[in-house]
């Protein structure tokens, strides 16, 4: 691959299991546009770690987060602070003979980095496009934008994808030889998020559907 295929390894992102570890980034890109959840860890100004859960989302090499202005979080990544978010996919439960060898599928991605605040009120209202539409397709354009004051109110950050990489597991269980006669069951019980039945809002109008495009 090219240098523009892959992120360059670090210290910090050269794992043990070398055999889990990628830097592709194609790969390192797809986990995070699919993952709605992320955790962000930092270390506040008292010396106490934090690890706080949120939705990422990616424009181009940057993953970004969002929340209210006032909020710890924001503020520390705001400033400039070194943090290091996390984002995994479990893709199945890997079910072997032994207990020792039991493991699961999985996709994930650790990124190091320091976050740039995203000031200009234009600029963050185009940021924040993508997260909409990555939660439902057509959801930015549907839904009411954010005013003034509401975008004022939010604070959204972006970490450059400059130091990261991405770990993962795949395939059939890796049992010992003398495990294979072993009378259970052995393989891969997939898992994947799906979404249920919408529910609608009590007051929502009449003749509003689920899935109906751009508010029509």
């Amino acid at each position: 691959m090219s240098a523009t295929e892959t992120y360059a390894r670090t210290d910090r992102t050269t794992g043990r299991r070398r055999d889990r570890m990628s830097y592709d980034r194609a790969a390192v890109h797809a986990v995070i546009d699919e993952a709605l959840v992320c955790h962000v860890g930092f270390v506040d100004e008292d010396g106490q770690p934090h690890v706080v859960p949120t939705i990422p989302w990616r424009v181009d090499d940057t993953l970004y987060v969002h929340g209210a202005k006032a909020s710890r979080l924001m503020k520390v990544m705001a400033s400039g602070a070194p943090v290091c978010i996390t984002v995994a996919l479990l893709d199945g439960l890997v079910l072997a003979r032994s207990a020792f060898n039991h493991s699961m599928n999985y996709r994930s991605v650790m990124a190091y980095g320091r976050c740039v605040a995203v000031e200009d009120p234009e600029e963050k209202a185009r940021i924040l496009a993508p997260l909409s539409d990555k939660l439902v397709p057509g959801r930015a354009q549907a839904a009411r934008w954010p005013n003034a004051k509401e975008l004022a109110a939010t604070a959204v950050v972006g970490l450059a994808l400059d130091e990261v990489a991405l770990k993962a597991r795949s395939g059939p269980p890796k049992d010992d030889a003398e495990d294979m006669d072993h009378p259970v069951w052995a393989g891969v019980l997939p898992l994947r998020l799906t979404a249920g039945t919408p529910e609608p809002d009590a007051a929502l109008a009449p003749g509003i559907t689920a899935g109906m495009p751009q508010g029509a």
